[in-house]
């Protein structure tokens, strides 16, 4: 569509002819054109936007936006075993009435920095994560848990003064992709083939050397594997002068011991599954907790939250710790810079936790396991399908559907007409499948059964 000179467009602010070129002379620039000028000429569009005309009337814009709305289909409509990052977890009606309240709902980062409330909502929320990660120190959350991931091997080069990362563990591919654009200028990333689901510490051990600033494990991994082996990751990557930075979700640490009781040196992830609804996307918020290291601390880029004194003794407020190691301190001079955090989704996550406590995380953990068991039980039980590894896995395994003759997306299609999402299909014949507490016996069962017609032979189905 080539719009006239003169076109106002109804939703553009600014778009009159006029206040264009009012700003134009207020910067002293002939054309809009000059603002692009250090984009190279073969990455300019050079043509308008293919777009439909304009629907004036607001209602005509509102019509045909719910109607593109409608074509959404929810978790809460279909039965879904999706997972690869964002999880369909329960989340407590409590959550969201207290994030939705004046005092901590804003439009920008949830934490107008004269605002003491919400600094002490998100010390609270720092202090519920670093008992639950047995970490002393937690960050107000980052963009999401994929940069949190990217900055710790950042400080982990920081730290050691080294330039490789060797990456023991699988990762979802979209991770692997933003950690390894964050950190391409200062680390390169080396992946080690794991086995049976979990990394291979002999061959990561080997790998070693006084150029390696980190051994990069991720548990559970991008297909539910728990890494067993921590321990001698850790104590190989100490002895070699390099950290252990895991990267994880949270969720299940009622249950399982946390990467710091087995020698990690930085625990980052994401705190989608602590409150935070899917919202065909998820809202997201990612953590870095490191111990009360100095050496390690100073080199979090991201905003600390800790208990201050005042002007009046034996009073407390709640303030920056160490803002001065923070680009927004130092600003050009910063180390990483970090700008609008996801700060009202810790102040979710936060709530969350304090509404679950250890008693109720512990609980959740274990349905977890035990229902994640129960799929993968029932469904290698079929014939022709076989579970990915014998690792230990919590929410998400893969199935290998090879025997069946099936292709992993050719099952996702004929599930999808009974009403169920089965998984996500990560090759032709490997189905990553996800459970939750949200996921009953039931569910599972109408799973297994709907897989077992698809891949029955015509001699079973008419049986």
């Amino acid at each position: 569509m080539t719009q006239p000179t003169a076109f106002v467009h109804p939703y553009i602010p600014n778009s009159a002819p006029d206040t264009k070129a009012e700003m134009l002379a207020a910067v002293g620039a002939e054309s809009v054109d000059e603002f692009y000028a250090d984009v190279p000429a073969e990455l300019r569009l050079n043509r308008p936007l293919d777009l439909p005309e304009p629907l004036v009337a607001e209602q005509d814009l509102a019509r045909h936006v719910r109607g593109l709305l409608a074509k959404n289909r929810s978790t809460q409509e279909r039965l879904s075993f999706l997972g690869a990052g964002v999880y369909n977890h329960y989340v407590p009606a409590v959550v969201d009435e207290v994030i939705g309240r004046s005092e901590f709902l804003t439009a920008y980062a949830g934490e107008p920095y004269e605002d003491h409330g919400r600094f002490q909502a998100l010390f609270q929320y720092q202090s519920l994560m670093g008992e639950l990660l047995a970490m002393d120190v937690v960050n107000v959350p980052t963009y999401d848990g994929y940069q949190a991931t990217a900055t710790g091997m950042t400080m982990s080069g920081r730290v050691t003064g080294r330039s490789r990362v060797l990456v023991a563990s699988d990762v979802l591919p979209a991770k692997l992709s933003k950690v390894r654009d964050f950190t391409r200028a200062h680390l390169g990333l080396e992946l080690v083939p794991t086995v049976d689901g979990v990394a291979d510490v002999a061959a990561v051990a080997a790998l070693l050397d006084d150029t390696v600033a980190a051994v990069w494990v991720e548990t559970p991994s991008a297909t539910g594997a728990v890494e067993t082996r921590l321990r001698e990751l850790a104590d190989a990557a100490h002895a070699a002068g390099a950290l252990l930075v895991v990267g994880t979700d949270p969720i299940g640490y009622g249950v399982l011991a946390p990467p710091a009781l087995h020698g990690a040196d930085i625990v980052t992830g994401d705190i989608q599954s602590l409150g935070l609804h899917q919202w065909y996307g998820g809202a997201h918020g990612g953590f870095i907790a490191v111990h009360d290291d100095p050496r390690i601390v100073m080199e979090m880029p991201s905003r600390l939250f800790g208990l201050a004194t005042t002007d009046v003794p034996g009073e407390y407020g709640f303030g920056d710790v160490a803002y001065d190691r923070t680009s927004f301190a130092l600003r050009e001079e910063g180390k990483e810079w970090v700008g609008t955090a996801a700060a009202l989704w810790g102040i979710a996550a936060g709530v969350y936790l304090a509404l679950m406590g250890p008693q109720g995380m512990r609980e959740l953990g274990e349905v977890l396991l035990a229902r994640t068991r129960y799929a993968q039980v029932r469904l290698a039980a079929l014939p022709g399908v076989a579970l990915g590894d014998d690792a230990l896995h919590l929410r998400e395994f893969t199935i290998d559907l090879s025997g069946t003759g099936i292709a992993a997306a050719d099952l996702v299609g004929a599930l999808r007409d009974e009403g169920i999402e089965p998984g996500v299909p990560l090759d032709r014949h490997t189905l990553l499948v996800c459970v939750t507490e949200q996921t009953t016996q039931a569910d599972i069962d109408r799973l297994v059964d709907a897989i077992a017609r698809v891949v029955a032979t015509p001699e079973e189905r008419n049986q």
